[in-house]
């Protein structure tokens, strides 16, 4: 361990301690190198964005000590990087997380940067809805995006909705981000919307079960949705055109499920949008298109398979 005194060196190290041991990444990193990296700069306190130049710094005594130990305890609890620093990073902001709450890593956040276009005229914005916000991330992210527009953020969570409000405190957005625990829309009569985007749990209960262990550390309640992952998604379906506006947008996140949507609504024109930066499983509907759809969402999939649409599948 002598020989290891830079924090290039540390970085390589953990990453091969990380590869020998096995660990599964996911949770914003999605391989060895960059989870080593992340657990490094975390623990001597700098920006992930460092020159290349300082990774030739000498650490300290001290400074190697603690960065072992926190390499070693990433091996032995299996817990994601973002749960062992408190800290997640998602649209270029930073959160706070823990266990109470997913960590945040979906490619929504490519969507909020470009603000929506060219599916919304930003400037007409007046209002968003963050479904199952979670730690909070999306809503926030779109609070910076849309300054002008009230933002709520939902979730039946009170555990996830007190992270939620200390990352609004974080960000100073107590006045632009209301939080609200409601199972979905039950808590928003009478609300609208221009944007309303959800990240629900969407993993069918056969994945839950194969589950690595590193995903066993997140709440069962943010991944778990039925036989075929579509429950929660179904019922944000079945009921979000009666809370957009007239020209409103539903973007919902469904990841490796888009396969078990598309098999309970195969009819359904949903618009699979694309990314830059990597990510799948995304789907934008209008308003209009979801009124149209309204008999096919309101429709039991027993009755739907009956009459020859596909069941749901895992």
């Amino acid at each position: 361990m002598d020989t290891l005194t830079t924090m290039r060196d540390f970085i390589r190290w953990g990453a091969s301690r990380f590869n020998a041991a096995g660990l599964v990444f996911g949770h914003g990193t999605d391989n060895a190198l960059d989870e080593s990296a992340a657990l490094v700069m975390h623990e001597l306190h700098l920006d992930p964005e460092l020159p290349e130049d300082y990774l030739d710094s000498v650490l300290t005594a001290a400074e190697r000590e603690q960065v072992i130990k926190l390499i070693e305890t990433r091996i032995e609890t299996r817990k994601p990087a973002a749960y062992l620093t408190h800290e997640a990073w998602f649209a270029g902001l930073s959160f706070y997380v823990d266990e109470r709450v997913l960590v945040p890593r979906s490619p929504i956040a490519e969507l909020i940067a470009d603000r929506f276009i060219p599916w919304v005229v930003p400037q007409q914005v007046g209002a968003v809805l963050d479904l199952c916000t979670g730690s909070g991330c999306i809503g926030i992210a779109c609070a910076y995006a849309f300054p002008e527009a009230r933002v709520d953020a939902v979730d039946i969570s009170t555990d996830a909705l007190a992270v939620a409000q200390r990352n609004v405190e974080r960000h100073g957005l107590e006045q632009r981000v209301r939080l609200l625990q409601s199972d979905l829309f039950d808590g928003l009569k009478g609300e609208h919307y221009d944007v309303i985007v959800a990240n629900p749990p969407y993993v069918s209960d056969e994945e839950i079960q194969a589950l690595p262990q590193e995903f066993r550390h997140e709440p069962a309640l943010g991944l778990a949705a039925g036989a075929d992952g579509m429950d929660v998604v179904a019922r944000i379906l079945r009921d979000a055109a009666d809370h957009l506006s007239a020209f409103g947008i539903l973007i919902v996140e469904v990841g490796y499920s888009q396969s078990a949507l598309v098999a309970r609504y195969s009819d359904v024109p949903f618009l699979w949008l694309e990314f830059e930066h990597g990510g799948e499983g995304v789907f934008l509907l209008e308003r209009h298109q979801l009124v149209e759809c309204r008999q096919a969402f309101e429709s039991p999939v027993e009755a739907r398979t009956a009459s020859g649409a596909p069941k749901g599948v895992n």
